[in-house]
């Protein structure tokens, strides 16, 4: 056990917007980064299909390669189905949830936008979130299908044109109270790989939140006093399906200190 890997589980390459800041916290930890590629996007799926799908493959991850503890670094796949993984597994399970909280604490004009997947903004656990902790806010919602998708071809080093940052941002700030908004969740992961993107197509100061950091410190926290001696700080992408989108993600990978692998 005292080597056994901290596993980063995501629909694809949004976890590495979690990855980083617990590497920072946990250098010395073996990583095991997990994208489903096979399933991905989860943000257009049905709640039935990823309440289903995550829970197994998780299953299998974790008799491959025994971890000490696993994130679910996907709000969708956390607000679906984590407490269904962690009734199968054995295992300390940290999910990721739309940072409302820190949003409505940071924002002056009282109006935060959440920016998702279309799973994610739909569930009651997002109304639950904003009941409770921004109760004093308007909250906007939109659910992007697309920008997951976005942000991986920009990992590939693909030319992604500014007006498609510009129609994502268009769809909180050209509701109601729209004009208003100060503060935006990044309610998927994908999305602060894209963070500065999205800032230059707000046209307008903005505050962009999103809960890696406080993913990190739960982690930190839950492995505290883990024993890492004689532990190499490995990583380790594995892919569950095999193609060109995968092979050209290498280079982003390889200048995170992860090598690729295949399910």
């Amino acid at each position: 056990m005292t080597c056994a890997p901290v596993l980063v589980f995501d629909s694809g390459m949004g976890g590495l917007s979690v990855l980083g800041p617990i590497r920072a916290a946990l250098p010395q930890s073996p990583i095991v980064y997990v994208a489903d590629n096979a399933g991905f996007p989860y943000g257009s799926k049905s709640e039935a299909e990823i309440a289903a799908r995550v829970p197994a493959l998780l299953g299998r991850l974790t008799e491959r390669y025994r971890p000490r503890l696993i994130v679910i670094a996907c709000n969708t796949a956390s607000t679906i189905a984590l407490a269904h993984v962690r009734a199968a597994l054995d295992v300390p399970v940290v999910g990721t949830v739309p940072a409302i909280k820190p949003a409505a604490e940071a924002t002056q004009t009282k109006v935060i936008g959440v920016l998702g997947t279309p799973a994610t903004v739909r569930q009651a656990y997002v109304d639950n979130l904003a009941a409770e902790f921004a109760s004093d806010c308007v909250v906007l919602r939109h659910g992007t299908p697309d920008l997951a998708a976005t942000a991986e071809a920009k990992l590939r080093g693909e030319t992604v044109p500014a007006e498609d940052y510009a129609a994502v941002m268009a769809g909180l700030t050209d509701q109601p109270h729209g004009a208003d908004m100060d503060t935006v969740v990044l309610a998927c992961t994908h999305f602060p790989l894209v963070e500065e993107e999205l800032a230059a197509a707000a046209r307008r100061p903005m505050r962009f939140v999103h809960g890696g950091q406080g993913i990190a410190r739960r982690v930190a926290h839950l492995l505290q006093g883990a024993d890492w001696t004689g532990c190499e700080p490995t990583g380790l992408a594995v892919f569950t399906a095999r193609d060109e989108k995968s092979a050209a993600l290498a280079p982003a990978l390889a200048a995170r200190g992860l090598d690729s692998a295949y399910l």
